[in-house]
């Protein structure tokens, strides 16, 4: 069923807890635990876990997905570059969805979208060997007409829309930036929307800039986790994730209410 604005869907929290394990991995050794804050994330009112197994390995290991596949009751996102190698890891552990993203060695996080309309034929055969495992397949694209369109062919469940642009925007306060890519973004989330694609969003949200994106009402799921593993060295992981669940739900039920009025 394809949702329209007026059709507003649940609203999940996925978080995303690679830094933990960057913590971990800064000395070596099994503290801080990424399963043990999978674990706390859920009871906090996480809806699902993400984690991104990078070609480098520099924060998830394979045995961190190994565990929280076998472990977590929420689902498994696993954040993965579309190489042979990954595919054959999630075909292994299956998890509930394989979120593919670009990745270069060099960047210190995801820079930018998939380039989805540039890749089609390939990106197109990684979904159909995922899909047919029973792996739901969410691609990283920028908020861009064309990217939506090429996920849209290519079969893809659901888009996960980059708010890196519109975050970076809002923390400069650079409102007729922050404008515009706040409108980059309830385009795009239509457009996938009337195409039968689930939208999902994330990239550098925080408690200043999830409330405009929360109340798109086409987005069903936010994935967050660096700056909620930040918070947690202030207010504890807990605190972080309800804090940032209440105004996801509040912003969701404000724009409910004002499109209802």
């Amino acid at each position: 069923m394809t949702k329209t604005s007026d059709q507003p869907a649940q609203l999940r929290l996925g978080v995303n807890i690679d830094h933990v394990a960057t913590i971990r991995n800064a000395r070596g050794g099994q503290h801080p635990d990424p399963l043990r804050a999978a674990h706390l994330a859920v009871k906090a009112g996480a809806d699902g876990i993400t984690a991104h197994l990078r070609e480098d390995r520099r924060h998830i290991s394979d045995r961190d997905i190994e565990r929280l596949k076998g472990e977590i009751t929420q689902p498994l996102n696993l954040e993965m570059a579309a190489t042979p190698e990954m595919i054959a890891i999630a075909l292994k552990h299956r998890p509930n969805a394989c979120c593919l993203v670009p990745e270069r060695r060099q960047e210190l996080t995801t820079e930018g979208g998939l380039d989805v309309a540039g890749a089609r034929e390939d990106l197109a055969a990684v979904v159909a060997k995922l899909q047919a495992a029973g792996i739901r397949v969410s691609l990283f694209i920028d908020p861009d007409p064309d990217q939506v369109e090429a996920a849209a062919e290519i079969g893809a469940d659901i888009v996960e829309l980059h708010t890196g642009s519109y975050c970076e925007a809002a923390f400069a306060a650079d409102r007729a930036a922050t404008a515009g890519e706040l409108e980059r973004i309830a385009q795009a989330a239509r457009l996938a929307s009337q195409s039968g694609i689930e939208v999902h969003a994330g990239h550098g949200l925080t408690f200043d800039t999830v409330a405009p994106i929360a109340a798109m009402p086409q987005i069903v799921e936010l994935n967050i986790g660096h700056f909620l593993v930040g918070e947690a060295i202030f207010s504890g992981l807990d605190s972080a994730i309800r804090r940032m669940r209440a105004l996801m739900d509040k912003a969701r039920a404000d724009a409910s209410g004002s499109r209802s009025a």
